[in-house]
């Protein structure tokens, strides 16, 4: 009996799963109790964070596996100021075919549905976004609430997210107001997560802390937990505006939140880093986080993505050195 390749194994594994999301996060009362009782331990963290890549590594067959199922939790994201909907096609095209077939027939990989999870624009352009992708089981993910800074008036920024809802976005990253966080202002924080989830309706809720300019990673974690609290599907890391984005460390300190909350309510939240994320090595770090933070059950796109653009040109360039032996130039790889 033939027996099926490694790298195609890895990315099958838990495939039904995808299909089917947990229960939606249905948001509870604040409880300022909760954050009084959250600690962190920054050299703690820093520490953890910084072996965590040196400690754990996949190699060979497995890493192809690995990159497979990296390609299923990225968001493909364009936020350019001179984005146009020819750019939008183009990455569309991306999302729906982001390896090319000869790698993946090669890989024994080729009658996977290797998709991304998600495309990711600003609401200008939702609807180029949503005609790309009909057919598809790709959803759309829309930018809204006054990205990047948001600090657009409150009600604009529900009206921004009510708009891009009904262009045809299924998802809405939003960014919530720092001075909130910065001043401690939870009660503020929470009505505002609460106002940005009910304008979504029945489109997922990620939103953005911001965490490079939060201060500490106790402002960090307080305020993932109150946006939980508040009903957020996600959690995100950064807008990729800011000068500090997405790294292990605030990204342990969320995980770990994210893991409290669980163990509080029973009911699981998605995370998703963003910001620098360029490399297959950098998806692999993040991968084996949340690997051994929260389990393997945890690596599915219902409930982990990678907010990225280059990482799925440098992903199937490592797919090509597994197949070939050699590496080739990234203009081999281009967005379509």
């Amino acid at each position: 009996m033939a027996t099926a390749h490694p790298a195609s194994t890895a990315a099958e594994s838990g495939r039904d799963r995808l299909r089917f999301p947990p229960a939606r996060n249905p948001g509870f009362p604040l409880e300022l109790d909760w954050l009084r009782e959250l600690q962190v331990n920054r050299s703690a963290v820093e520490r953890r964070a910084s072996t965590l890549p040196r400690r754990r590594t996949v190699k060979k067959e497995w890493q192809a596996g690995w990159l497979l199922r990296a390609l299923t939790l990225v968001d493909l994201t364009t936020l350019q100021g001179d984005d146009t909907p020819g750019t939008v096609q183009r990455l569309c095209a991306k999302a729906r075919q982001p390896v090319r077939t000869d790698l993946l027939d090669s890989l024994g990989a080729g009658q996977l549905p290797i998709r991304v999870a998600a495309v990711c624009v600003y609401h200008s352009l939702v609807p180029a976004a949503v005609a790309a992708l009909r057919g598809y089981a790709i959803p759309v993910a829309a930018v809204s609430a006054g990205f990047p800074a948001g600090l657009n008036p409150f009600p604009q920024r529900l009206a921004e997210i009510r708009a891009s809802v009904d262009a045809g976005a299924d998802e809405i990253d939003t960014v919530i107001t720092r001075a909130h966080v910065l001043t401690a202002n939870w009660e503020a924080l929470y009505d505002e997560v609460r106002a940005f989830r009910e304008a979504c309706g029945p489109a997922a809720l990620k939103v953005i802390l911001a965490v490079g300019e939060l201060g500490t990673f106790r402002n960090v974690a307080r305020a993932a937990m109150v946006a939980m609290m508040a009903g957020a599907d996600f959690i995100k890391t950064s807008t990729g505006k800011e000068n500090v984005n997405a790294t292990l460390a605030n990204s342990l300190v969320m995980v770990r939140t994210l893991r409290d909350y669980v163990e509080r309510t029973g009911h699981r939240v998605g995370f998703k880093p963003a910001g620098g994320i360029r490399t297959a090595k950098h998806a692999v770090d993040w991968m084996l986080l949340l690997k051994e933070e929260l389990g393997v059950d945890w690596l599915i796109p219902a409930l982990f993505r990678l907010g990225a653009s280059a990482l799925v040109t440098d992903i199937e360039r490592q797919l090509e050195h597994f197949v070939t032996g050699r590496y080739s130039a990234a203009y081999r790889h281009p967005m379509a």
